[in-house]
């Protein structure tokens, strides 16, 4: 992960040690961004998109250790209304390019503070959420400016693990990763 000036390592454990919501945008972080469009039987379009198995896992731990999750997204889709219910998020917030009010919104729902929200995004429209909560990333696929916003920079693009890495770093700062590597019966 690259880190942005002034974020250093430790500092980065500790703001990830204090995350209790982790938000995200869809296409470009869930997923790669494309978007695929399929005829159903009646020839109408049908848009899909495509999540990553390891991401899935990961937004599961979450669950597991008091962490909510939630989207907030410019784009209406069936299907990430069902990844979300499939990985246990709280918050999914769609056809949103406006996204203060919303995040205001879950701040309040959750009676949490802004320094306690990490955010992944890799688009202009997620650079206001980053400047307002406690940890913000982008993706490897990230615009430029996007990525200059951030506080730091995922190693792998959206759709390809992102979220993951991302979790990981706040499993780890949070005293879980270890407990879950022996769950699966892995050796440190």
């Amino acid at each position: 992960m690259q880190l942005n000036p002034p974020l250093t390592d430790d500092k980065l454990h500790r703001l990830a040690a204090d995350i209790k919501i982790l938000l995200m945008d869809v296409d470009g972080v869930l997923t790669d961004g494309r978007l695929y469009l399929v005829a159903d039987p009646a020839g109408n379009m049908i848009e899909t998109k495509g999540f990553d198995s390891q991401d899935g896992i990961a937004l599961r731990w979450l669950s597991w250790f008091n962490i909510e999750a939630g989207v907030i997204s410019g784009r209406n889709s069936p299907a990430t209304v069902e990844r979300a219910r499939q990985v246990g998020m709280r918050w999914v917030f769609q056809g949103h390019i406006e996204k203060i009010p919303i995040l205001e919104q879950i701040l309040s729902e959750a009676k949490t503070e802004p320094a306690q929200v990490a955010y992944i995004g890799d688009d202009f429209t997620d650079v206001v959420i980053m400047r307002r909560v406690g940890l913000s990333f982008a993706t490897a696929n990230a615009r430029p400016e996007v990525k200059r916003s951030a506080m730091a920079v995922t190693d792998v693009p959206g759709g390809q693990g992102a979220v993951r890495e991302v979790i990981e770093i706040l499993m780890k700062a949070q005293g879980h990763w270890d407990g879950l590597i022996k769950k699966y019966e892995i050796t440190p």
